[in-house]
């Protein structure tokens, strides 16, 4: 007798969905790619999520309610905040590795730009992720990090826009690899907050190791 199929859950669904967007664009992402990679029919997303659309809204809001999650990933899994800051830089960085990567992150961003549900569901997920940046620089500061005259709210708004205009800067000039080109920018930019290593003292976490 075989086995019973596994149930596909919605998750098993979105992360299907998320390995076809880092193969194709906005244009060939179908209902059809996507059930051939979750493992279930088309008809079967047709019927759980209504359409296409549906689905990709659905998909918004799950990142959206990601977002405090993964940068708590980051930080369980760097020794320091400002370690995990700069992972998240290195994660932004990499959604521009290739030159394709970067003309389909783009070409997604501008579809969910032009959608007033996907527009919603991207702001809400920013505002959460600055939130969770400004808490991840406090957490530094009070490491001896950065500097005591960061103010991390700004800071977090400041890395926010430096890392996407970087992205868009970097493809005016070509210079290199995209993502080098971030991480110069972000270098740069966190370059004058830094605490040298003679004056930092233990954050609480290298303390209790």
């Amino acid at each position: 007798m075989s086995p019973r199929p596994r149930k596909v859950t919605d998750d098993d669904v979105f992360a299907a969905a998320y390995r076809v967007m880092q193969r194709v664009g906005p244009a060939d992402l179908t209902l059809e790619a996507i059930a051939r990679e979750a493992g279930v029919t088309a008809g079967a997303l047709v019927q759980r999520f209504g359409s296409k659309r549906q689905l990709q809204v659905a998909l918004a809001e799950g990142a959206a309610r990601a977002a405090p999650s993964f940068i708590g990933q980051l930080r369980e899994q760097h020794r320091s905040p400002l370690a995990a800051l700069r992972a998240y830089a290195e994660c932004m960085a990499g959604l521009a590795k290739t030159p394709a990567a970067y003309v389909r992150n783009l070409a997604y961003l501008l579809e969910d730009l032009k959608d007033p549900d996907l527009r919603a569901q991207l702001a809400r997920q920013a505002t959460s992720t600055r939130d969770q940046l400004a808490s991840l620089i406090a957490e530094a500061v009070e490491a001896g990090e950065l500097s005591r005259e960061v103010k991390p709210p700004m800071l977090a708004r400041t890395i926010e826009v430096v890392l996407s205009g970087s992205m868009m800067v970097w493809a005016f000039y070509r210079e290199g690899p995209a993502d080098t080109w971030i991480r110069k920018d972000f270098n740069a930019l966190l370059s004058p907050y830094l605490v040298t290593s003679r004056r930092r003292k233990p954050s609480r976490r290298s303390a209790a190791t």
